[in-house]
């Protein structure tokens, strides 16, 4: 079974496996998390975007798809960009933000790596109310088969880290 762990902190300085980038389908980098993680992480891994978007992404990357580059200068191998759904009233997208989760660690098991490191996806700009957000996350790690030894979701607001801790028990 794979443990969860709860960090209030900065994802990119996480020391796993393979880090996850709530990122924007162009792949290009962008804001929030995205952005601190093509910083951070340097130039290799927009490089490695961009080779993506040339060949078997042109038109960038589907909500709920996941897909691996290298991490760069990040204290990981890998960075596992995955695009979260814009919240709605209207429409119940949590099937699209649960797959986000179940998706990247699928790639995860494909590249064999043990520990991964995730934002929670969608509860910045992308308007996901944080409790319900907080609850599809930790629901999809839990339903997913997976040979990830421990997810460690890392909240950079310990507001949202506690809301996580809760979530976990």
């Amino acid at each position: 079974m794979t443990g969860i762990d709860i960090v209030h902190g900065d994802i990119t300085t996480q020391r796993v496996d393979a880090i996850v980038n709530a990122a924007n389908s162009s792949l290009l980098g962008g804001g929030g998390v995205d952005g601190a993680i093509h910083r951070r992480g340097g130039p290799a891994i927009l490089e490695e975007c961009r080779v993506l978007r040339a060949t078997t992404l042109p038109d960038g990357l589907a909500e709920g798809a996941a897909v691996a580059t290298t991490a760069g200068e990040l204290p990981a191998d890998w960075v596992i960009h995955t695009v979260g759904p814009r919240y709605s009233r209207q429409e119940d997208r949590s099937e699209v933000l649960q797959s986000c989760y179940r998706r990247s660690l699928a790639v995860a098991d494909e590249l064999g790596v043990e520990t991964v490191a995730f934002p929670l996806i969608s509860s910045g700009a992308y308007g996901w109310p944080r409790g319900d957000a907080v609850t599809q996350a930790v629901a999809a790690v839990r339903a997913t088969r997976t040979n990830v030894r421990v997810v460690t979701f890392v909240a950079f607001d310990p507001e949202v880290a506690d809301l996580l801790r809760r979530a976990v028990g």
